[in-house]
């Protein structure tokens, strides 16, 4: 499903040069959930951000689905993410003022489908996330655990086989957290593959995750099978 080849990513701050990934080379598998573990700064968010082609490496190759994504032009990198990724934002990203419907669907409008074909999605993921009940509602007055689920749903709402998602938790209580890992859990079911960065250790022993990837300083220095 997912190669990195050799990816090493740097950035220039000033005249001085950072290597935020150094030689990175790691395969996932369809279905797998995989866990990007490391503190802030290690290079996780900057892997996710590779293989939603939001940013290209520096050097190396990213192959996703038998797509040598790293060399896409801007145009089809949009359309690649449109068609293969959902991603999930740590502090959501919902329009606050618009309702629930309105965000999920936000990413169908550019694509001038069909109005019942919008509809029937809409539908499936309200039922889906138990939200059916607050289709009209402006997302701003709901609960964090209700404005999780429509984020999720958003993410879905293009049906992708792969979910990122960064940092996840970091601004939810417990019993948030493991709201969020039941709804992965349902995704799993569907046979996505998942890629989570997070150090949050709620991951790090659940039946979800197959597998772990340590990143320290832009490196990975353990793998393990969950």
């Amino acid at each position: 499903m997912i190669i990195l080849k050799n990816i090493t990513k740097k950035y220039k701050v000033n005249s001085e040069e950072i290597i935020a990934l150094d030689d990175i080379n790691l395969e996932i598998l369809e279905g797998q959930t995989v866990v990007l573990k490391g503190a802030s700064g290690s290079g996780k968010s900057t892997i996710l951000s590779i293989l939603a082609n939001m940013t290209k490496p520096t050097s190396g190759e990213v192959i996703v689905k038998d797509m040598r994504i790293s060399k896409l032009s801007d145009d089809f990198s949009s359309k690649y993410r449109l068609s293969n990724i959902g991603f999930i934002f740590q502090k959501y990203n919902l329009i606050p003022n618009l309702t629930v419907q309105n965000n999920i669907i936000l990413p169908l409008i550019p694509q001038n489908l069909e109005e019942s074909f919008i509809n029937n999605r809409l539908d499936e993921l309200l039922d889906f996330f138990q939200i059916q009940d607050k289709k009209d509602i402006e997302v701003y007055k709901l609960s964090g655990g209700e404005q999780q689920r429509v984020a999720i749903a958003r993410a879905l709402v293009n049906n992708p086989d792969i979910i990122l998602a960064d940092e996840p938790t970091a601004n939810l209580d417990l019993k948030l957290s493991l709201e969020f890992i039941a709804n992965l859990e349902k995704l799993k079911l569907l046979n996505k593959t998942i890629i989570i960065a997070t150090h949050d250790p709620l991951f790090f022993d659940h039946q979800l995750v197959d597998k772990i990837i340590e990143i320290k300083n832009g490196k990975i220095i353990c793998t393990l099978d969950n």
